[in-house]
């Protein structure tokens, strides 16, 4: 009896997680750096990592809207315009897109290997 409950258990967070999977893939524009760097000046370029994170080294022009603030700072984000988001490897960033989509942002992309792939112009605090 136990073990099916294990199972069952086991099938449902592979479902679960299959789910995300593909919702994300259909809702979020995963691109390279180079499409990333043709289009992020006339989007919004939002890093949803930590400030000491982003202090510690960001993408030139991109705004600090950490993933933990994401849903009080909507305000800051029109729905008119692209969103690209970047993160340290990626899973911030989408769980930010699916984020985003509940609220009806629709332009979503994301820096595909996130910002530790990335070799453009950074900014550190001093």
């Amino acid at each position: 009896m136990e073990l099916w409950i294990l199972l069952g258990a086991l099938v449902l967070l592979i479902a679960f997680g299959l789910y995300r999977f593909f919702k994300t893939r259909k809702i979020l524009n995963t691109i390279s750096e180079e499409e990333f760097r043709q289009g992020y000046r006339k989007a919004q370029l939002i890093d949803v990592r930590e400030p000491k994170e982003f202090d510690g080294g960001h993408i030139l022009g991109a705004r600090n809207i950490p993933l933990s603030q994401l849903n009080n700072r909507l305000v800051e984000i029109r729905k008119d315009k692209p969103v690209y988001l970047y993160c340290q490897s990626g899973a911030r960033s989408a769980r930010a897109a699916m984020t985003l989509h509940k609220k009806g942002y629709n332009d979503l992309n994301m820096l595909e290997g996130g910002f530790k792939k990335w070799t453009g112009k950074i900014k550190t605090k001093k």
